[in-house]
């Protein structure tokens, strides 16, 4: 690949995005999610362990159920949109991993111990959480990600008996608020090193 995408392309992508906080009531097709997931699992992970798990909250009992587990106005301002995602981690992604890495499949092995698989859980499913919100911009979405919520609760009335851990939520849909000003960002001297 050596192509730059366009200005318009990163713009919608990086620059002129952000984060937003109404959202247009309105219900989109299961293909979009279904769009959106196609283009989040060509993402990379460790050993294509391909970790985290997405529940598209789209009904209105759905939502609700989510909404009830969210800190402060989240839940006022995310009940209107089509879908609250649940970005999820599956604990026991090693089990996959014999579809997921053909031709190793004794990698499996490499995740069993507990630090180990709990670290690389997160941080996959933290990475394809990033991935679900570029596809849903590719996509013509708009985003507002959240990490005030009750894990635990969440946990509990989505994932109950199961080695699945919710991680952050994702509101998806299209933006009517006005958004913010892009807030300052720190300079590449301050955040990078060239060594």
């Amino acid at each position: 690949m050596t192509n730059r995408l366009d200005d318009a392309a990163l713009s919608q992508l990086f620059l002129s995005a952000r984060s937003r906080n109404a959202w247009k009531k309105e219900t989109l097709p299961d293909q979009t999610w279904r769009d959106i997931y196609d283009l989040i699992k060509a993402g990379p992970t460790s050993a294509n362990a391909s970790p985290a798990r997405f529940v598209f909250c789209t009904s209105e009992a759905a939502k609700a159920r989510v909404a009830r587990h969210m800190m402060g106005t989240n839940a006022e301002k995310s009940l209107d949109a089509p879908a609250i995602v649940i970005v999820a981690q599956d604990l026991d992604f090693a089990r996959k991993i014999p579809f997921l890495f053909p031709h190793n499949p004794d990698v499996q092995h490499w995740f069993g111990e507990p630090k180990i698989r709990h670290d690389t859980a997160f941080r996959n499913a933290s990475l394809q959480g990033a991935y679900l919100m570029l596809a849903a911009r590719a996509v013509g979405l708009d985003c507002g990600p959240l990490s005030g919520f009750d894990e635990a609760g969440v946990d509990a009335e989505f994932f109950a008996n199961t080695s699945i851990k919710s991680n952050f939520l994702c509101v998806l849909g299209h933006g009517i608020d006005t958004p913010f000003d892009k807030l300052p960002r720190l300079p590449f001297e301050e955040a990078c090193d060239i060594l």
